[in-house]
């Protein structure tokens, strides 16, 4: 288990972290969620011992990392822009930090194409890092992190730079990939869709702490905080005081009907799901998903029905906030 325990990194002044606490079980991913600025990549970094930490401690199987050079800590890392070496074909790349452990060739070449088959480029050891597609060297990156059979693995953003085709097409694979090999993970994303896809539990981060840890559905039904439920999507939300009142969307139901109370004001398809945006004529908005192949278009009334179980009444930000810090545990 990887355990990070009240960890604080001051960068410029400024809290970069400011008390974590995160625990990642054996052979789990853990999503770590939060927009551009809140901590992700500096807890990474920590953790690689590229960071070090001004308060706190980070352990590993029950040891303390405290010293220990970042080669020694058996932690693989796969960084957004790949890092390959482009003078090095396939085969020299994955097999990289094996001859930094000075493995032998035989074992290097056997564990290469170990991985190589792993990842689906089976068979590709002799091609040139350049001739590859986007795709294909995500795969060699990968490839070469998991290739020292790292205790923990940790990715940064590693997709973040993709088409999305490719993007979805590849968290797929990934998430695949990940529990069928059983890999301790840490996988950090802005990507909402990308964290509840891909993990077992998401860490959703904001001003250099962790705000909640939850399952992606539990997270998605039962946010702790107003903040916290804008974040990951939900725009049913409405403040009174120091709680709101959240509606998930799949609650919302539009049917078509000329005295109906609202009138659908923007439609959006992703696939197979429409988000649509009503407008009551009180002027209050409310967001519906809808799965038919003929839903409300803009401009038609519509009458609103909503499912009860699908409302829930959360803490505001501030409250939640005052809450962790009188209650830490």
């Amino acid at each position: 288990m990887l355990a990070v325990r009240d960890a604080h990194v001051g960068l410029g002044g400024h809290p970069a972290l400011a008390g974590i606490d995160l625990e990642v079980a054996a052979g789990t991913v853990v999503a770590v969620l939060g927009p551009s600025g809140s901590g992700k990549s500096t807890l990474l970094r920590a953790i690689t011992g590229l960071q070090s930490l001004d308060r706190g401690s980070i352990e590993l199987d029950g040891g303390s990392l405290a010293g220990v050079p970042p080669h020694r800590r058996g932690i693989g890392l796969m960084f957004q822009d790949d890092a390959l070496f482009p003078h090095r074909d396939v085969a020299a790349n994955v097999g990289f930090g094996l001859r930094m452990q000075s493995v032998s060739n035989d074992a290097i070449a056997a564990r290469v194409t170990e991985m190589l088959a792993l990842v689906g480029l089976a068979g590709k050891e002799h091609r040139s890092i350049g001739s590859l597609s986007g795709g294909e060297r995500k795969r060699v990156a990968l490839a070469r992190a998991l290739a020292p059979a790292p205790r923990v693995l940790l990715l940064d953003e590693p997709l973040g730079a993709l088409d999305r085709p490719l993007h979805d097409r590849l968290v797929t694979e990934l998430g695949r990939l990940f529990r069928a090999i059983g890999q301790t993970t840490v996988y950090v994303t802005h990507d909402v869709a990308e964290a509840f896809a891909l993990g077992d539990s998401v860490a959703v981060m904001r001003e250099g702490r962790v705000v909640q840890v939850a399952a992606p559905e539990e997270l998605w039904a039962t946010p702790r905080d107003a903040w916290i439920a804008r974040f990951i999507g939900l725009a049913n939300v409405e403040v009174r005081g120091r709680t709101a009142v959240v509606t998930r969307p799949e609650g919302v139901t539009f049917r078509l009907d000329p005295a109906g109370e609202a009138v659908v004001v923007s439609s959006r398809r992703d696939g197979p799901l429409v988000t649509l945006c009503a407008r009551y004529d009180s002027g209050a908005e409310i967001v519906s998903a809808h799965t038919g192949t003929e839903p409300p278009a803009p401009g038609d009334r519509v009458r609103v029905a909503i499912d009860p179980a699908a409302v829930g009444v959360i803490p505001t930000e501030s409250q939640a906030r005052d809450q962790a810090q009188s209650d830490p545990a």
